[in-house]
């Protein structure tokens, strides 16, 4: 079997799981705004711990793949790898010191909150930082699909810039529904 073909294949299987634990990191902030018990809360902050540990693993399996692919079948006249590889690793380490910081006090302040109805303190926890994760997320999902336009179609370096650009705005107006909503907490269920 050709190398460039197997890393291909890791590559692109590294990209498959991080848009995977993506989906469910999403779905479990915009839940976390709707939950209405501690035990919900718990519950999906364990998910999205989870689904960004499976995200770190694709992350780093998806980089060693694409830079073996970068050295031996592209080299340095692809200049939209670079801005790929920059935009990437700026990308990188935003889950670990942006969205783990706040899913790990919620989960904290849970955890030490007793079973039932959300305690009003850990409800405004829950709603501002659940808040910032999906503005967040939001960038970051349009961030790595400015990457994906990036490997599919291997621009210049100029649209490459533009690209990137283009996402992340893109990312913070497609945040901006989500910040302005007002109803948040669905009543906890009446046992």
């Amino acid at each position: 079997m050709d190398l460039y073909r197997l890393a291909l294949f890791v590559h692109i299987s590294g990209a498959v799981g991080i848009f995977g634990s993506l989906g469910a990191i999403v779905f479990g902030s915009v839940a976390l705004r709707r939950a209405g018990r501690t035990e919900d809360v718990r519950v999906l902050t364990r998910l999205i711990t989870v689904a960004g540990n499976v995200a770190a693993v694709c992350i780093v399996i998806l980089g060693i793949a694409g830079f073996y692919m970068a050295l031996t079948a592209w080299g340095a006249s692809a200049t939209w790898i670079i801005v790929a590889t920059i935009s990437f690793m700026l990308l990188a380490p935003f889950g670990l010191l942006v969205i783990d910081p706040r899913v790990r006090s919620i989960a904290k302040q849970a955890l030490a909150a007793p079973d039932g109805p959300l305690p009003e303190t850990l409800a405004r926890r829950v709603t501002a930082q659940a808040r910032m994760l999906e503005v967040f997320l939001s960038i970051y999902v349009t961030w790595l699909l400015g990457i994906v336009y990036l490997m599919t179609n291997k621009p210049t370096t100029s649209e490459a810039i533009v690209v990137m650009l283009i996402a992340g705005t893109f990312g913070l107006v497609m945040s901006q529904p989500w910040r302005l909503r007002t109803k948040d907490r669905i009543p906890a269920s009446r046992g």
